[in-house]
Order: C-alpha cells, then sequence, then structure tokens
C-alpha cells in the first residue's frame, strides 16, 4: 500500500495565515516551519505578530506586491514562508502564488478569516452572507447585493471606507442600513461599533477594519429588481436604449451563464451588457460605441448600476472587433447592416455561443433574412404597446416593431 501524501515532505512553500492574536494563535507546526525557513515573507505587521520566531531572513512585501510574488517565485527549492491575513486563499496571497505552483508545491496553514470572526460575532450564517472586497476595487460592486433583508461583508480598503460607504448608501436612498465596522478582529484591540448608515460611522475608525451591512426589509424601491428588464428608468440615455419589454427577451435569448463574455456591438446606453453582467456571477462584456457622448454614458451607466468593470471600446464595428477576447455570445443592436459585422462576429463567436440581432428598419431585416438562410436560426417579431393618453382618453401607443434573429453556432463551424 502506497505511503500517505504528506504536504510538508515535497512542499517548498509555506503559506500561512496569521491572525491578531499572534503567535498565540498559531499551531506548533506553523511555529517549527517559520522558525526554521530561510526566508519569510510578509507585511510589516505580519513579521512583527510572529517577532521573535523567525531565524532566517525576513522580507517585507515590496511595492509593487507583484514583485515580491516574483522574489518568491524565483526562490524555489529554498525553505520559504509566506505570512497573511487569516485564511490565505480568501481574497490572500494563497491564490496568486497557486497561480503558478504545482498544488504539491504548497502548503497552507490558514488562520480563521476576518470575515468568519465577524460572522461569529454578530450570530450570522456565514453562508447566507455575500461578501465583496472594496479594497483597490470600485463600491459600486456592492449595488446589486444590496436587497431588502440581505447581509453584506465588506472588506474595506482603509479607515475611510467606512465613512464612504456610508454616504454613498444615503445617496442610494439607503441611510436606514445598519452598519457595524469591527476592527482588528481576534486580537487584543478588538472593537465591534454599530450606527445608522445615515448618522456615519465613528471618528476614530482603525485602519485594518471591515463592515457588516444588514439591510431593512422595507427599501424595497431603493434595490435593484434581480431580473431581466430593468425599468428603463435605471438608465442614462439620450432615446438609444433597447426598452425594457424588448430587452428582457433579448437577455433570455442571449441566456447568460456564470463567467461568459459578452460583446454588445452597437451599445447605445450600454443597458443589455449591464443586465448581462448583472445576470449571473463573473459574466462580462465587452460594448462598442462609436459616439464618444455614448460611450461615456454607457460607463456612468455601468457604474451607477453596479458593474464598473464593464469594458467600453469606442470604436466602430467591425473595426473595433480585432483583437478582443473570443465572445460566448454576441448582441447586435446597431450596425447589423453594415458590410462585415455579422461576418466578424459571427466568425468570432465560439463553437455553441449564441448571436442575437434587433432589427427596426426594412434594411436590416433584409440581412437579417440573409443571416439566417447562411447560418440558420429564427425570426421573431416583437411588438410593444404602452397606454398613453389622447386628449381626454387613453389608447394603445404602439413602439416601433423589433424583428430578432437568435441563432447558435454549431460546434462544427
Amino acid at each position: 500500500m502506497p505511503e500517505p501524501h504528506n504536504p510538508e515532505a515535497t512542499s517548498w512553500l509555506s503559506v500561512i495565515g496569521v491572525g491578531e492574536n499572534g503567535l498565540d494563535g498559531l499551531s506548533s507546526t506553523a511555529r517549527t516551519l517559520i522558525a526554521q525557513a530561510e526566508y519569510i515573507f510578509g507585511g510589516a505587521r505580519h513579521l512583527g505578530l510572529v517577532a521573535p520566531l523567525p531565524q532566517g531572513r525576513c522580507v517585507a512585501w515590496p511595492t509593487p506586491f507583484s514583485a515580491g510574488v516574483q522574489q518568491v517565485l524565483a526562490l524555489r527549492g529554498h525553505s520559504v514562508v509566506v505570512l497573511a491575513s487569516g485564511d490565505p486563499f480568501f481574497y490572500g496571497v494563497g491564490g496568486v502564488l497557486a497561480r503558478s505552483l504545482e498544488a504539491g508545491e504548497m502548503l497552507c496553514l490558514p488562520a480563521p478569516s476576518s470575515v468568519a470572526l465577524a460572522c461569529a460575532r454578530l450570530g450570522w450564517a456565514q453562508e447566507q452572507c455575500h461578501v465583496v472586497s472594496v479594497c483597490g476595487r470600485p463600491m459600486a460592486r456592492l449595488r446589486p447585493f444590496l436587497q431588502p433583508q440581505a447581509r453584506l461583508i465588506v472588506l474595506s480598503a482603509d479607515a475611510q471606507t467606512p465613512r464612504e460607504l456610508a454616504r454613498w448608501l444615503v445617496e442610494l436612498g439607503l441611510g436606514t442600513v445598519r452598519c457595524s465596522v469591527m476592527e482588528a478582529l481576534g486580537g487584543p484591540n478588538e472593537r465591534c461599533r454599530s450606527f445608522m448608515a445615515k448618522d456615519g460611522p465613528p471618528d476614530d475608525v482603525a485602519s485594518l477594519n471591515l463592515l457588516a451591512l444588514d439591510v431593512p426589509a422595507e427599501v424595497t424601491e431603493a434595490c435593484l429588481p434581480r431580473c431581466s428588464g430593468l425599468p428603463d428608468t435605471c438608465f442614462e440615455h439620450d432615446g438609444q436604449l433597447t426598452r425594457q419589454e424588448i430587452r428582457a427577451v433579448t437577455l433570455s435569448a442571449l441566456a447568460p451563464r456564470v463567467g461568459e463574455l459578452l460583446w454588445d456591438i452597437g451599445g447605445g446606453a450600454g443597458s443589455v451588457s449591464i443586465e448581462w453582467m448583472l445576470a449571473a456571477q463573473g459574466c462580462r462584456a465587452i460594448t462598442l460605441e462609436s459616439v464618444p457622448e455614448r460611450a461615456a454614458r454607457i460607463a456612468r451607466n455601468a457604474q451607477a448600476l453596479g458593474v464598473p468593470d464593464l469594458h467600453v471600446v469606442q470604436a466602430r464595428a467591425p473595426d473595433g472587433l480585432g483583437g478582443l477576447d473570443t465572445p460566448d455570445a454576441v448582441f447586435v443592436g446597431g450596425g447589423a447592416s453594415r458590410p462585415g459585422v455579422l461576418e466578424q462576429a459571427w466568425a468570432a463567436l465560439r463553437p455553441g455561443g449564441r448571436m442575437v440581432v434587433n432589427a427596426v428598419v426594412v434594411e436590416t431585416e433584409a440581412r437579417l433574412v440573409q443571416a439566417m438562410q447562411e447560418w440558420g436560426g429564427r425570426l421573431t417579431r416583437l411588438s410593444v404597446a404602452r397606454l398613453d393618453g389622447v386628449g381626454g382618453f387613453h389608447a394603445f401607443r404602439p413602439a416601433m416593431t423589433v424583428t430578432q434573429w437568435v441563432a447558435s453556432k454549431p460546434h462544427s463551424a
């Protein structure tokens, strides 16, 4: 019978989670690894927490952080320890290093994460909370998770984050959110203090903190619906907008799945790209828009609706399509009749991917008939009428009819 795998026997790199209680929270194995390592990397705070244990050379993380990662990787074959906060594989250095290493090269000894400690203090079930980091990331990423009765753990960037977050919540109409600022969790200087967003945090918040947000039930109108077809009023636009009902059908046809990439050609207000990114975790989108004012407007809409990572390319298709990452789906909301647009987009689409094109003018409709004859798919005509005033009476006023072509690219194409 083969011997059981012992990671300590083959690992040259040990990644050790350190809590605010320093040496008191380390196992005997962790202490031995730190004491015997030739090199010990960590932030100045981490190195201070484990002093005077290291006997080897202590190296504080340089700027940029990526330079330190390269220093660690260059020491392959030596005994190296990397110190990290709490769980190194939770928004930590563990995941960064693992991208460049075989599993057997690294041993990880985690400590309780700050999220685990926060939930333990609050009595919250960790699996029922959303965790969002705003360390080097836009605060707007929180927007989709702010739902009635939601509980969020927010990893802060610094001492200013609680005040900036509270101010932002008030601007969204969420001033009644109950916030808890939690500092130095697990250590002798731990503090947990609560406040309403509209009242603001205490003035003496430490730089090492996280926030817990408890969203009340009665704030429904200030929260984004989690479905396709957001109200048109959610978007800043100049009239160039895929309307709510058509947008809902369009998103259904595009069928976003976790981690997929959309090309949105002729972005307009960016509504389809934004809702694509909101639809499933990790969904990405690249929007092409040739009009500078509209490109800037798309970026503002993306920021306001919680998907600031939307990639806006100011270019005219098909010229702007070259060099973009391979899409899983393509939506063409404008420019479909332009020579080369559909051809280049179809060629770029990965096998099994979906293409959806909306047309309102007969010239584009004619092009879609040709596309269906060449690549298959289906054509659907969509009509929407909304009730409107006519003098002292009311009547349904029809919007322009939309012809929609939907096709999936065969795996043999």
